[in-house]
């Protein structure tokens, strides 16, 4: 980690080389890294996995392997912006897989507990709308959904 990417952080118990296995399986553009090892000089034990570098969409993370002193909580997610329902689709079903949770309006977390949230781009643009009527009428139509159904929102939209 020698250049001056900012690099986001996961604390985990000690699952954070499955854990970076698991996301690293889902999104297309990545990739893990270099895994870093307790030595003798601990804290860990001699050999046990410490941190791992991994890449998600260009995104930098690192997983380390703290103690169960922390947990995720819905404080910070992290959003995947989706080109179609089917994007949205999988990315859902892809970190849902394994005993994650579904949560409202896009939100979800992951096995880890990590808090995700599975958005469709065109959202965006829809409750940025000029016209206070069409942003509003998208906005009721998500405060009604755990998943995003694009369709759903794209009628709400329309006014239909």
């Amino acid at each position: 980690m020698s250049d001056s990417a900012l690099i986001t952080c996961l604390w985990f118990d000690t699952e954070a080389e499955e854990a970076a296995t698991f996301y690293t399986g889902i999104f297309k553009d990545a990739h893990l890294g270099r895994i870093y090892r307790h030595t003798e000089a601990g804290p860990g034990p001699a050999g046990s996995v410490m941190l791992v570098e991994f890449e998600l969409n260009g995104q930098k993370f690192s997983a380390l392997n703290g103690g169960p002193q922390h947990e995720f909580s819905e404080a910070v997610s992290i959003v995947v912006p989706c080109a179609d329902q089917a994007e949205v689709d999988y990315y859902w079903d892809s970190l849902l897989a394994g005993g994650g949770r579904e949560n409202v309006c896009g939100w979800l977390s992951d096995k880890y507990g990590l808090r995700w949230q599975i958005v469709p781009a065109a959202f965006f643009g829809m409750v940025a709308d000029a016209d206070p009527q069409r942003a509003a009428r998208v906005m009721q139509a998500m405060l009604g959904m755990s998943k995003f159904d694009i369709a759903g929102l794209e009628r709400a939209y329309a006014g239909a």
